[in-house]
């Protein structure tokens, strides 16, 4: 795996924990890295989301809340609004949906993977981390069978391991990393 080259994208999914998460992994992340990522972070459905202010101060990526038909681009981290499902339409921009929760959520990590997973293909990496509920297991499981990356975060470092564990009973052939090497993992998709 070292440089995966052919991934065009990265998902990520992440729930209770996942802000600290998140930003262990950024601190790693060039400002000039070659493809999209796309964070996915359960949030209350009403709340005022301020967590793309927030990972501004914690990244060098330009980042930015998912809008209705924005196209994805190399060097964003995108945030999934809250209140909305977020998903990425094989012309490769961003589509957002009322539709019913999944897992309890909206967004759902579930609806991400699985829409970037058609979109990308083999061409896809998909990252779960720590959480409360096993939003991102069918997801990721749509990911790994569409040829992509399937990657957990290591559930004993997890500041809650439900959510990885869950992704592991439905994929246990998938990448299990610490917090570190999924940074490391990210960095080698650094723009030529």
């Amino acid at each position: 795996m070292p440089g995966a080259p052919g991934i065009d994208a990265v998902v990520i999914g992440a729930s209770w924990g996942g802000l600290g998460a998140v930003s262990s992994i950024l601190q790693k992340v060039p400002w000039r890295i070659g493809v999209p990522l796309v964070l996915c972070q359960h949030q209350y459905p009403h709340a005022i989301s301020t967590l793309v202010q927030v990972l501004r101060g914690r990244t060098r990526l330009k980042v930015a809340e998912v809008e209705d038909k924005m196209p994805l681009e190399p060097g964003v981290l995108y945030v999934c609004p809250p209140n909305y499902h977020t998903l990425i339409e094989r012309d490769r921009t961003f589509a957002l949906s009322i539709d019913p929760p999944v897992m309890y959520c909206r967004p759902a990590i579930d609806v991400l993977f699985e829409s970037a997973a058609e979109a990308y293909c083999d061409r896809l990496a998909a990252v779960v981390l720590t959480g409360a509920n096993e939003d991102g297991a069918a997801g990721l499981l749509h990911v790994a069978r569409c040829g992509g990356m399937p990657i957990v975060q290591d559930p004993s470092t997890a500041e809650v391991p439900v959510m990885p564990e869950g992704a592991l009973k439905q994929v246990p052939w998938a990448h299990v990393m610490t917090l570190g090497a999924i940074g490391d993992f990210l960095a080698s998709l650094e723009a030529a």
